[in-house]
């Protein structure tokens, strides 16, 4: 049996494991072509297009229901243990199969994706979120070993990054050097942003034609995928030699990095890291740019998905414990020099934080 073979059984076992204990018979999952951790967790496929839903029964029995017979071919031939059907109406044929098996106690996940005929249909379906949740942010020891590889991988691309941003070079000529070098070294998927410019900037976006001028501010979250599982790297460069300006803003992503990781421990919570992060911006004055206004989240989860739970926000009281992953990244607009972000992926030890980025927190210059 190989690695993920293995990993894939685990997680099952452990969903099962989970449905018996909460006292479930049998968990809905939905996912699509975006958001698909949920669903890749219970049945190892990755959807690449359209949605499907898998009934997962609490012996571990997996029903996988596919509307797109491209995809179904797929799943036969790459998730193995789950049974596969290729349907006209995932819900009807899901409702069909509950019906059948008569009155089991269901819950389903993530809730808020469900479809509406399952939810119209009469029949009652619990919040089953959370409980997956659990198992999603909790990482087994496979499941951590691919971050670790996810991460390596972003490292590397991240060279390759550095040296393909020339002064004269548009955005997107940067990106398909990075994604050409990914799929090169077997990333199937990798989530990107970038950001190229001044006090203009206010974020980083898909790549454009932007072309790169020499002392440009170059952004990017830079998020590969190793056997389904994600890791980021966020840097910033220059363009030629680096400004005073440009340097003293760094200084603060840099301090304010250095705290958010170090407030990484077991029994502390995902709002006291954003909150370690962001005090140092109110230290220099900068408190207004870890606002909403200018800033979504100081970091977040990773794993099967690029931006998965528990989003670190001063309001979000979720506890870390070993095992979790995490991307901790004080990403926001500086008013003198623009966007600047810098992030690191870390796992949650008995220890604190171990940090699995090993690319430099420079603020790098090329070109």
């Amino acid at each position: 049996m190989t690695s993920t073979t293995n990993l894939a059984v685990q997680r099952r076992e452990r969903l099962a494991s989970a449905l018996r204990a909460s006292g479930f018979d049998v968990l809905i999952v939905y996912g699509n072509a975006w958001q698909g951790d949920y669903l890749r967790y219970a049945t190892d496929f990755g959807l690449l297009e359209g949605h499907g839903l898998a009934l997962v029964a609490a012996d571990g029995e997996v029903l996988f229901l596919l509307e797109s017979a491209v995809e179904a071919e797929r799943a036969h031939a790459e998730a193995a243990g789950v049974g596969v059907r290729w349907v006209a109406d995932a819900p009807a044929a899901a409702l069909a199969e509950l019906r059948r098996r008569g009155d089991p106690v269901l819950a389903g996940a993530p809730f808020k994706l469900l479809p509406r005929k399952l939810l119209r249909s009469g029949i009652a379906i619990a919040d089953g979120t959370a409980l997956v949740d659990r198992l999603l942010m909790h990482k087994l020891p496979l499941e951590l070993e691919a971050i670790r590889s996810a991460t390596r991988l972003a490292d590397d691309a991240y060279r390759v990054f550095i040296h393909a941003a020339t002064e004269g070079t548009p955005q997107y000529g940067i990106v398909a050097e990075v994604e050409a070098f990914l799929r090169a070294h077997g990333s199937a998927d990798n989530f990107m942003l970038i950001g190229s410019g001044g006090p203009d900037v206010r974020g980083m976006t898909p790549p454009s034609d932007r072309l790169l001028a020499r002392g440009d501010l170059v952004t990017t979250e830079l998020t590969p995928e190793v056997g389904g599982y994600y890791a980021q790297i966020c840097r910033t460069l220059v363009v030629g030699k680096a400004s005073d300006v440009q340097r003293r803003a760094f200084a603060v992503y840099h301090e304010a990095l250095e705290a958010g990781i170090a407030a990484v421990r077991p029994g502390a919570r995902a709002s006291d890291v954003a909150r370690a992060e962001n005090e140092v911006f109110r230290k220099h004055d900068l408190g207004v740019y870890t606002t909403s206004e200018y800033t979504r989240v100081r970091g977040h989860g990773v794993g099967l998905f690029p931006d998965a739970k528990p989003h670190i926000l001063e309001d979000v009281d979720v506890e870390l414990v070993p095992g979790m992953t995490l991307v901790v990244h004080p990403n926001t607009y500086h008013p003198e020099a623009g966007y600047i972000v810098l992030g690191d992926t870390v796992i949650v030890t008995d220890r604190g934080a171990e940090v699995l980025t090993r690319t430099p927190r420079d603020l790098f210059e090329a070109g």
